[in-house]
């Protein structure tokens, strides 16, 4: 894996699309690199209405349904540490399959720059810019990273 982006619902859509070509014209496609997804879905709406699926492009998709919250709140869903695992697994079976790692929610500034902020230090890259530039999920991240050193003491 050679890049972690992460992305609006709407901006996810437009990466994707821009990998389709007409039959034979492989030539006219924006771009060529392999990818997968984790898509982060609301759960009062149920999702957004559709779902990434594999592809000649796409390796791999991941969707979870969980809400952007910091601590438990009636009628919406707090991100688990079973959900943690999911994506701890995900991008492991994945990173040396795809050349990048999209990741989404709906506006790509909380959920998912908190899931990319862990993949680009679980991997073993700086994940600074993520804080400077915006503002992580702190549940989403803490639980993650809880997760992660869980199964490094387990390997011991």
């Amino acid at each position: 894996m050679k890049r972690v982006l992460v992305k609006s619902v709407f901006d996810a859509f437009d990466y994707v699309t821009d990998h389709y070509y007409p039959a034979g014209q492989r030539e006219f496609a924006q771009r060529d690199d392999t990818y997968a997804v984790i898509s982060i879905q609301d759960t009062h709406t149920q999702g957004f209405g559709f779902k990434f699926t594999q592809s000649a492009c796409c390796k791999g998709v991941l969707t979870l349904l969980f809400d952007d919250i910091v601590r438990p709140v009636e009628g919406a869903v707090l991100f688990t540490p079973e959900q943690a695992a999911r994506i701890i697994d995900f991008v492991w079976d994945k990173r040396d399959d795809v050349d990048t790692l999209l990741v989404h929610c709906y506006g790509g500034e909380s959920r998912s720059r908190a899931v990319g902020a862990f993949i680009t230090r679980m991997l073993g890259g700086d994940d600074s810019v993520y804080f400077e530039t915006g503002h992580p999920n702190e549940h989403v991240y803490d639980t993650l990273e809880m997760v992660w050193i869980q199964r490094l003491i387990a390997r011991e």
